[in-house]
C-alpha cells in the first residue's frame, strides 16, 4: 500500500470506474463494428473523468502537496568597507 494514499479516495475510485466501463463498451463496440456504441464509450470515458474532477473539487479527493518551502527574507548583506 501507498505510503502518500496516491489514488485511494471516491473521487479517483470513481473517475476510473466510469472511465473503465467507457472502456470496454468502446471496446466491445468496436469489435462488433457499431460506430455509435463506440463514441458513447469515447463519452463515458469523458463523463469519468468529468465525474472524478468535480468530486476532487467538491473535496472528496486528495489534499494537494505543499511541498515548496516558504522563501526567506534574510539575504546576504554587502558588507561595509
Amino acid at each position: 500500500m501507498s505510503s502518500s494514499g496516491h489514488g485511494h479516495t471516491p473521487a479517483a475510485w470513481t473517475g476510473v470506474i466510469i472511465s473503465f466501463i467507457g472502456f470496454c463498451v468502446a471496446g466491445a463496440f468496436i469489435v462488433l463494428g457499431n460506430v455509435p456504441g463506440f463514441w458513447a464509450g469515447i463519452v463515458l470515458i469523458g463523463l469519468g473523468a468529468l465525474a472524478g474532477g468535480l468530486m476532487r473539487a467538491a473535496g472528496l479527493g486528495q489534499e494537494p502537496k505543499r511541498t515548496a518551502k516558504p522563501r526567506t527574507q534574510a539575504k546576504a548583506q554587502p558588507q561595509e568597507g
